[in-house]
Formats: structure tokens, C-alpha cells, sequence
């Protein structure tokens, strides 16, 4: 037994070595995202009327603020407007629920296939579109008009532009030409938002569409979608663009995508800035699609006195502590040795009786190899007790001899 007992006390001792290492894995500080008290903001609208920097309304004019954004729309490389979407996020991480608001969507057809060549006079050099744009000339060209040639755009109301880009860069290949066909219009979107280390991002995920909102029918454009779009939570919410602001517009628009331009070993010549974006893009359906979301951002910046901004939930760190109990596996087990140890040691001194002595000094001299104390009957005393009472009425004196030196001895005197 008492071999068993050594065995479990050497392994206790060599085991309690792990024992901090695995207890300060048992705690461990972690962070997490929690809601904070400020309330992040989106804007959105719900109106779309001209207005001037004083906030008056210009009837049948396009504001500098939409002109901003049709040019920034077109004019951006990187086809990136969404970044610049009015918000504000106190924490840098914010996050809002699917919200609608006023927009403006597009969609572009591939009609490349419509454009036919014709040759006079021994050159084939003629590209045009059947009452559409037409180039004419070898070199890099564009030639773009307000048309309505695509059967795949036909049911969709361009309340603010539909038209028609022919380009042909003829400078490498004789062949090349490429056509498509935009229409942008008036809808509700239904966005997605979030603030990531201060980086916004929208997402549009669906939009909705009235057809039957024209502008001949020289009323204002009221945009109503169902509970079916809305999932039932805005159902009751109307989209308006006045009428003098949609024509105003559609003017513009119409004015400023008909052009032309090209370029050539003699240079280059574009009726316009807009002309040369649309000839350098390499991917027109992205641009325009860009061209729609800055429009839109312009609609949604306008204080129209009607829309609240989407409201949403920021998100600060917070640090809390977590434990792993797995870790105290080890501890837990060492605790239980050692106590199954101590529980051992308890039984086999009990069982062969012992004497706890524990580290009292009495012990020493009633039982010392050189001094063995004694009560005044010549009694041994083995027990704590008794060597604290009969120490009271021993005395002892140090005394010199010759073979072991100095050492104490009783005083039975």
C-alpha cells in the first residue's frame, strides 16, 4: 500500500509542473460585436422635383446636383458609385435592414447583330443601323441617338432615356462594330447597406417598375409597388417624380447622349466628353448601369421635406472573457490525484497508528537521537498534548562532555 501511495505522490508532484500552463488556457479574453446607442443613417427618397441650392423648385430645368451625378456616373473609371451614397456611421461598422426608396434603373440590349455594312463605290466602309446610327470611315467611331429599336426594351417606359451607341474601332480590324441599346427609367430599388472599417457597400436587390407612369400623359409619375415587392412591411408608401422634373430630364438626357466623335492617326475629334466616355468604356452595360446608381444617389441626397432615411443598428467591440473547459480537464484530474493521495496517506497512517506529529519541535527533543525527554513518572510521551503539558514542568540545561561536546539534558533535579 504504502508503495502505491509513493507511486500516485511522485506522479502528482511531476504532473503539478503542467499544472499552470494548462489553468491559464482555461480563461481566455475574446471580442464581439454588440449594438451601440447611436443609430446609424441611409438617405432614401420618396420625391423627385427639381430644386435649386436655395430649395426653390426649377420647374423645367435639371438641378446642378443631378447634373453632378450624370456626369460623375459616366465619367467614373472605375464604375464605383456606390461609395459615394450619403450616410452616416459613428462606429465605422453599421448595418440596415432591406429598405426602398426612389431610383433609377437601366438596362442595355446587345443589338449588334442589327448593324449591316454596305459598300460605295468599291469601299465597305459604311456601318449603320436600320433607323439608327451610321459610321462611315475607317478609324475608331461612335455614333450615338435617341432610337427605339430593340423589341427586348419595348415593354419598359423610358421615363428617362432610352438610346441607341453604334461604335466601331476599325483601326486593327476592318470588321470590328458593336451596338447596344440603354434605356434608363424610373423605379423603386430595394436596398441592402452596411458599413465595413468605415468602407460602404450597397447592394440593390430587386426594384420595381410602373409602365404605365408615361410622360405624355403629362401628370406626375406615381410610383405605388405591391405587397408582393414590399414583403408587406411598406406596402402603404408612394414613390412621386413631378412632372415638369421628368421631362426636364428626359430632355437633357436626350441632348446629352446624341453624338458623335472618333479618332484616327490625324487625332481625335468628340462632340462631347460624354461621347468620348462612351467610346473609351470597355463595358458600356457597366457604365450605364454606374450612370443609374449616380443618378440615384442624387435623387436620394435631395431633402425633398418628405422621406426619413433608412435607420439602422451600429456595431462597436466589446471584450468579454470566455472559458474552455476543456482545458481544465488536466487541472481537475491533478486535484483529484492529489486528494485521492492525501485521502490515502490519511487511511494508512490511521491504519498503522501513526503519530502526527506534524513539524512541532517537541517532537525533536522528547524523541531525539541525543535527547530523550521524559515526564516526571519516567513515562515515554508520544502525543502532542502531552508533550505540551509536561514541557511546562521539564527543564533541561546544556551541559559540556567530553566525548559528544555540548548537548542539552534533563534537569531531574
Amino acid at each position: 500500500m504504502c508503495r502505491h501511495l509513493a507511486f500516485i505522490g511522485a506522479i502528482v508532484i511531476v504532473l503539478t509542473n503542467f499544472f499552470d500552463p494548462f489553468l491559464q488556457q482555461v480563461v481566455v479574453y475574446k471580442s464581439r460585436s454588440v449594438a451601440s446607442t447611436d443609430v446609424p443613417e441611409i438617405v432614401r427618397s420618396h420625391v423627385y422635383a427639381a430644386r435649386s441650392d436655395e430649395g426653390l423648385p426649377l420647374p423645367s430645368v435639371v438641378d446642378l446636383s443631378m447634373k453632378s451625378g450624370i456626369y460623375n456616373g459616366v465619367f467614373d473609371i472605375r464604375d464605383n458609385a456606390d461609395a459615394s451614397i450619403s450616410h452616416t456611421c459613428s462606429t465605422g461598422d453599421c448595418s440596415w435592414r432591406n429598405f426602398l426608396s426612389l431610383a433609377i434603373c437601366s438596362r442595355c440590349v446587345n443589338i449588334t447583330s442589327v448593324v449591316e455594312k454596305r459598300c460605295t463605290d468599291g469601299k465597305c466602309d459604311l456601318l449603320y443601323i436600320p433607323n439608327g446610327p451610321m459610321l462611315s470611315g475607317l478609324g475608331g467611331q461612335i455614333n450615338a441617338s435617341v432610337t427605339n429599336i430593340s423589341s427586348e426594351l419595348q415593354g419598359i417606359e423610358p421615363s428617362v432615356l432610352r438610346f441607341t451607341s453604334l461604335l466601331s474601332k476599325r483601326v486593327s480590324d476592318p470588321n470590328h462594330a458593336f451596338a447596344a441599346e440603354c434605356s434608363l427609367f424610373y423605379c423603386v430599388g430595394k436596398y441592402a447597406a452596411n458599413v465595413t472599417s468605415g468602407i460602404v457597400e450597397q447592394r440593390l436587390l430587386n426594384s420595381w417598375r410602373n409602365d404605365s407612369a408615361r410622360l405624355d400623359t403629362k401628370s406626375d409619375l406615381i410610383l405605388h409597388p405591391p405587397a408582393s415587392f414590399t414583403n408587406g412591411s411598406e406596402q402603404a408608401e408612394y414613390f412621386r417624380i413631378t412632372h415638369l422634373a421628368a421631362v426636364a430630364l428626359n430632355s437633357f438626357m436626350s441632348e446629352t447622349f446624341t453624338g458623335s466623335g472618333g479618332i484616327n492617326n490625324s487625332g481625335s475629334a468628340f462632340t462631347s466628353d460624354v461621347m468620348q466616355a462612351l467610346y473609351d468604356t470597355s463595358n458600356l452595360t457597366r457604365r450605364i448601369e454606374n450612370l443609374a446608381t449616380s443618378m440615384t444617389n442624387s435623387i436620394r441626397g435631395q431633402d425633398d421635406n418628405v422621406s426619413n432615411p433608412a435607420y439602422g443598428i451600429a456595431w462597436t467591440s466589446e471584450t468579454y472573457v470566455h472559458v474552455r473547459w476543456g482545458w481544465f480537464a488536466f487541472p481537475a484530474t491533478l486535484i483529484l490525484l492529489a486528494s485521492c493521495f492525501l485521502l490515502g496517506v490519511v487511511l494508512e497512517t490511521s491504519y498503522r497508528d501513526v503519530l502526527v506529529w506534524k513539524s512541532n519541535n517537541l517532537a525533536l527533543l522528547f524523541h531525539g537521537r541525543s535527547l530523550h525527554l521524559s515526564s516526571h513518572g519516567g513515562k515515554p510521551v508520544n502525543k502532542l498534548s502531552a508533550m505540551t503539558a509536561s514541557a511546562t514542568d521539564i527543564n533541561v540545561k546544556l551541559v559540556e562532555s567530553e566525548a559528544d561536546g555540548w548537548k542539552l539534558d534533563q534537569d531531574d533535579g
